[in-house]
């Protein structure tokens, strides 16, 4: 029996792609292995211990467009297994992201672009972030917290990321020179600092307990007021029996920050087959069913996950249109557009890029608890990261 062994990104987001497995299965006779299913943090783990060694080889993983620059050297472009034509319906600006240097080194499942989520019932959405702060003071209680943001890893430094664009700095220059040890930076980190230590409108666990899934669920309960949050959760958002808050929540872009502008962490999830796949053909005609219209339909629809292929993007739209009761869900798609369109921050392709997000994150968290001052924190990382860099 042909086989395939494949490294999967695993949670409430991603779980609902296993349901199109047995289709594949049945098409082409080959019996899939899910061999590894891990959250994406613990993937990256994985992935970082497994590939080039006896125990990599998967026939496809699970990959990120950020973090496989740091995999290059161990995957196999797709380049001479996929046609120009196979390639047509995907958007441009996503494609671009699948490549390193001129290698096509991953096939797009999604772009990923957090929006806000919020207690329509209660507030208006926020045109600022000093508005949402306000509103999150006013309306925080023993039983609802007025913000929640990862505590942890790169959604923690992704939302420092995101605040220090929105005060108009950056990570890095045109040169890869950190430029995030500005006033941007302190501004950001003194934000954080403010939202968790100083009036406590974020859980008191927050660094401890809460990443994606918590927070994503936690504001589905009704226990929180605004959320930044990933499109691949919007399908839980859909359903009264996972979402308890289900006709009392609105979606908008993010906030704008003390430069007058919006940023928002972006990036897009994906597949790649490592060198020593045993089947990369195989591998291959599994990337691109899973990266299919059917798929990516499936995907959009049941998921909310956001689709690279502009045909599907185009019919999530006008499927939107002829519903009057699915106004919210527009809106959603047209925040997400927006932001993607406007407001995105991509990071830089280069193999550091996981260990510069692992550093900061920890600095991010030395200043949020106040262990250290924002100064003293962007001091640390510039010095970390410079080393790194090197």
């Amino acid at each position: 029996m042909k086989e395939l062994h494949l490294a999967l990104i695993g949670g409430p987001q991603y779980d609902g792609l296993l349901e199109k497995l047995p289709a594949f299965e049945e098409q082409t006779g080959y019996h899939l292995h899910v061999d590894v299913r891990l959250p994406h943090v613990e993937l990256n783990e994985r992935m970082a211990k497994d590939l080039g060694t006896a125990d990599g080889c998967y026939d496809l993983i699970s990959t990120h467009t950020k973090y496989s620059p740091s995999q290059a050297e161990y995957l196999m472009p797709f380049d001479e297994l996929v046609s120009v034509n196979e390639l047509n319906d995907f958007v441009p600006r996503v494609l671009d992201l699948c490549r390193i240097g001129d290698k096509l080194m991953q096939l797009p499942r999604n772009l990923d672009a957090r929006i806000l989520f919020y207690r329509a019932d209660l507030i208006p959405a926020p045109q600022t972030w000093e508005e949402a702060d306000a509103q999150m003071v006013a309306h925080k209680r023993n039983d609802l917290y007025g913000f929640a943001f990862p505590g942890r890893h790169s959604g923690l430094f992704g939302t420092f990321y995101e605040m220090l664009g929105m005060a108009g700095g950056d990570l890095f220059d045109d040169e890869l020179h950190p430029v995030f040890n500005s006033e941007a930076g302190e501004w950001a980190l003194n934000f954080l600092y403010r939202l968790h230590s100083i009036e406590r409108v974020t859980p008191p666990d927050l660094i401890e307990n809460w990443y994606y899934d918590e927070i994503s669920e936690r504001f589905r309960k009704g226990d929180v007021l605004m959320v930044g949050d990933w499109p691949g959760f919007y399908g839980l958002y859909q359903k009264r029996e996972t979402c308890a808050v289900f006709g009392r929540f609105d979606v908008a872009v993010y906030p704008a920050g003390p430069a007058g502008i919006r940023k928002s962490y972006a990036g897009g999830h994906s597949f790649a087959i490592p060198k020593a796949a045993r089947d990369p053909q195989g591998g291959a005609a599994l990337a691109k069913y899973l990266t299919s219209v059917d798929v990516q339909w499936h995907e959009a629809s049941l998921g909310g996950h956001t689709p690279v292929r502009q045909s599907i993007f185009e019919k999530m739209k006008a499927a939107l249109a002829g519903q009057s009761a699915a106004k919210r869900d527009a809106r959603r798609m047209a925040a997400l557009e927006e932001t993607i369109n406007h407001y995105a921050m991509i990071p830089p392709k280069i193999p550091e890029y996981p260990l510069i997000e692992d550093i900061m994150a920890s600095g991010v968290q030395e200043a949020v608890t106040g262990k250290q001052s924002p100064k003293e924190a962007l001091l640390i990382m510039e010095k970390k990261v410079r080393e790194v860099l090197l």
